[in-house]
Formats: C-alpha cells, structure tokens, sequence
C-alpha cells in the first residue's frame, strides 16, 4: 500500500521544486544574510533565527540557475538535513500537497543522473522536483561548511 508523502512547494523562477514536509521546520520571509568567511560557495552567509545561526545555502547555484538578487518578496525555507538545519532561498512558497508514493517518480526514469533530486511529481501543468537534502552538500562542502560555521 502506498504511503501519503506531503511536500512543500516552492518556487525559483518558473520551477517547482519540494520537500518533504517533516524535513522542513518552518517557512519565514526573507532576512539579512550575514556573510560567512570561507564558507562553501554554495553558502550565502549565516542567518539568526532565535539565537541559533543557520547556514544559508544558494540553491540557484546547485540547480544551475541564473543568479538574482534576493528579494524582500523571497523566503526562507528552514529544513534540516542530517547534518544541520539549513535555510533555503526561494522566490514563492506555494503550498503543501499531498501524493502517494506511486505518483512519485524517480529521476533516474526522467533524466538520468540528475543529482540532488529524489523524485518527480507530475501534474497537469509541469514537473515538480523533490529535492533530497540529504545529498544536497556534497562531503567537501559539509566539511567546509562545518569548518567556517565553527569559526564564527
């Protein structure tokens, strides 16, 4: 019998990207972003939200996407990886939606290689890519990451 996964939805441009709802903590507007020294540069900077210090990561980058300015209409997904938690830049939150592990397809079936995406989910109107935050940074950059976070 097939499990009922909830995603977040969200946007970067005219893409749709998710998560999987229990990894996401909770979804803010857009912040100052303190810079990081010798961070990854998949790593924006540092974000403090209730006195605990999050890195923030660019996510445009990992999917090849064109840079942009953030934006006060932007927000911030908090999710955590099995590592950390993480904030995650998008332009929109759209919602949650709800689908089977049978309407789920994996990537491998759609473009094979395609990295950090864990599932696709395919409605009417297009593709929406199920990030995998768990392979999101890559070790060299977890490592890095933890070696600038330690130094703040």
């Amino acid at each position: 019998m097939d499990s009922l996964q909830q995603l977040v939805v969200f946007n970067l441009d005219a893409q749709r990207y998710a998560l999987r709802l229990s990894a996401v903590e909770r979804i803010v507007m857009v912040a100052e972003i303190t810079p990081l020294a010798k961070a990854p540069q998949i790593v924006l900077g540092v974000l403090n939200i209730q006195g605990r210090v999050i890195p923030v990561i660019d996510i445009r980058k990992r999917f090849n996407l064109p840079a942009r300015e953030t934006l006060l209409s932007d927000h911030m997904i908090i999710a955590n990886t099995g590592a950390r938690p993480v904030a995650l830049v998008a332009d929109a939150v759209s919602g949650v939606i709800a689908r089977r592990d049978g309407e789920i397809t994996h990537p491998g079936k759609i473009v094979p290689g395609l990295e950090y995406v864990e599932g696709v989910v395919k409605l009417e109107d297009g593709l929406i890519l199920i990030h995998d935050l768990e392979t999101f940074l890559s070790l060299e950059e977890e490592n890095a990451l933890q070696h600038a976070m330690e130094a703040t």
